[in-house]
């Protein structure tokens, strides 16, 4: 079976990878390890004062409802997915927290968005670049649908540099290249997005990097390995035997303390022209 990007199929998965996808998405949100990054991000560009927001690949609209709650975000978003379960979870929990007023989630593909041209002041691509068929199709569709003057954020990992120890170093980087293969169309993205924007009609403003890093112990690694290592052994990029004693090590790095796992994520804040 060759490699397939579980996010950007999740609407055809089984029910049990699809639930295993869908915990991984708000373990994550609720992760300080990443959860800080979003924070950062609305902080310098001012997205919450923004009054029309489109988010493109929701998920379970986690990160919309952070924006809500923590950064007392006043206007309205709008968050679409094209996986009809993350949909129906994203409705649930908005309601949960009393966001109904402010949240509104719907079915949608990022390949070709259902709305009016400039329609959103503001555009939040989190992590959903590196999963889609097309990046600069949905690239072009994001700037088709943003005012001019409007606010894109592109946030995503440079996956190619994600990375776990391993006592045996040559097998380490062949699984650290199959976790990036089996679970990301794009790894590389971010490094190609500087060169796209002006194809687009859109304007670079501000970018940076962040390392996220843990040493030691580890909470959003150690969701990402357990997640996605399976993924590794379906596609046949490894053997499943491999990938096994590759997870066990690092569960048992976790427990003694001598687990390390890295990986870079940037972030874009761009302007329609």
């Amino acid at each position: 079976m060759a490699a397939r990007d579980p996010h950007r199929f999740s609407n055809k998965l089984d029910d049990g990878a699809r639930d295993r996808l869908l915990d991984r998405l708000e373990s994550r949100a609720r992760d300080a390890v990443f959860s800080k990054l979003f924070d950062n991000y609305v902080a310098r560009t001012g997205l919450a004062r923004a009054s029309k927001i489109l988010e493109v690949g929701c998920g379970t609209g986690a990160m919309l409802r952070r924006l809500a709650r923590d950064h007392q975000f006043s206007g309205t978003a709008l968050g679409i997915d094209h996986c009809d379960e993350f949909i129906a979870a994203a409705r649930r929990l908005s309601e949960e927290e009393g966001f109904t007023n402010k949240l509104r989630f719907q079915v949608g593909d990022a390949h070709g968005l259902n709305f009016v041209a400039g329609e959103f002041d503001a555009v939040i691509a989190h992590t959903i670049l590196s999963h889609v068929t097309e990046p600069t199709q949905v690239l072009q569709e994001m700037a088709r649908v943003l005012e001019v003057g409007g606010t894109l954020i592109v946030f995503d990992g440079d996956y190619a540099s994600l990375t776990y120890a391993f006592p045996d170093h040559g097998f380490g980087q062949r699984m650290d290249a199959a976790l990036a293969h089996a679970t990301y169309n794009n790894p590389r993205i971010m490094r190609d997005l500087p060169r796209l924007l002006a194809t687009h009609g859109l304007k670079l403003v501000a970018a940076w990097g962040d390392a996220v890093v843990e040493i030691g112990s580890a909470s959003y690694f150690r969701s990402l390995a357990e997640t996605y290592a399976p993924y590794v052994k379906s596609s046949g990029l490894l053997s499943g035997k491999a990938v096994d004693v590759w997870l066990t090590e690092q569960h048992q790095a976790m427990e003694n303390g001598s687990f390390f796992a890295a990986c870079n994520y940037y972030t874009f804040h761009i302007q329609r022209v």
